[in-house]
């Protein structure tokens, strides 16, 4: 698990330095108007995933205006049309890369990711051919200080939500729970009146493949070829994220 938050942390840096920030915009009012539609409505009082979105958008720090905008579209007449679909394939090397879109045209993004797969000497696989190697997660990111009890406390009442794991680096806390106590996590959140940086299931490696430092560069070129497309909202790997890679990333 400790991989994972490390390429959290990265991703974490690399965003607060991002010039793309529309980018992360798109994904965050895509992932409203799906909690809207699918999720049950424009209220978040009454909607899990919408509360879910909202929190998310304001970890890339969306404007409250443009959130309240992006809810009334996707609850309307004209609202876009969008539907989560997957993609499992392997990079160099034989690591797995699995790939969660958000598109109103499927084959437009199937035929961008096989691209991307193709030109950087990867290979797109089957539906479910690389799901068992991932675990899928309830994954919060706490920011410390807004935390106003002892950290035994705290974790004592975490573990009551569902936590399975706790991880504390810097100035964050990651809370890992299984898959169904992602909505009891939320619940326990909101009974402490704690509103997580991010809240979101994701798909963590059951094993993970150290690969040289060069190579290992390679493959996070290549997930960054991913997430750079506005389709994907995630890219989830089994790729081994050592301290000499760390280190590296950090000099950039």
């Amino acid at each position: 698990m400790a991989g994972h938050s490390k390429w959290a942390n990265i991703k974490h840096r690399k965003g607060a330095q991002d010039k793309k920030r529309a980018k992360q915009f798109t994904r965050a009012i895509k992932e409203i108007s799906v909690a809207v539609k699918d999720g049950g409505g424009p209220d978040p009082e009454t909607n899990p995933a919408l509360r879910n979105a909202i929190s998310n958008a304001k970890g890339v720090n969306m404007p409250k205006d443009t959130i309240e905008r992006a809810i009334k579209k996707a609850s309307g007449a004209e609202a876009d049309n969008y539907e989560l679909v997957t993609f499992e394939g392997y990079g160099p090397n034989g690591i797995a890369i699995f790939i969660e879109c958000t598109t109103d045209n499927t084959n437009r993004t199937v035929a961008s990711v096989r691209s991307i797969f193709s030109k950087n000497g990867g290979s797109l696989g089957t539906n479910g051919s690389l799901e068992f190697l991932f675990d899928r997660k309830g994954v919060f990111t706490i920011d410390r200080e807004s935390i106003a009890r002892k950290m035994e406390e705290f974790e004592l009442e975490l573990i009551e939500g569902g936590a399975t794991t706790i991880e504390k680096e810097d100035d964050v806390i990651y809370v890992y729970t299984d898959f169904t106590d992602f909505g009891s996590m939320n619940a326990k959140l909101e009974e402490l009146e704690i509103e997580p940086k991010n809240a979101e299931l994701q798909r963590i490696p059951l094993n993970t493949v150290e690969l040289p430092l060069e190579d290992a560069k390679k493959i996070l070129q290549l997930i960054d070829k991913f997430e750079e497309d506005d389709d994907v909202q995630n890219v989830y790997h089994n790729m081994e994220i050592t301290e000499e890679l760390m280190q590296e990333l950090e000099k950039e």
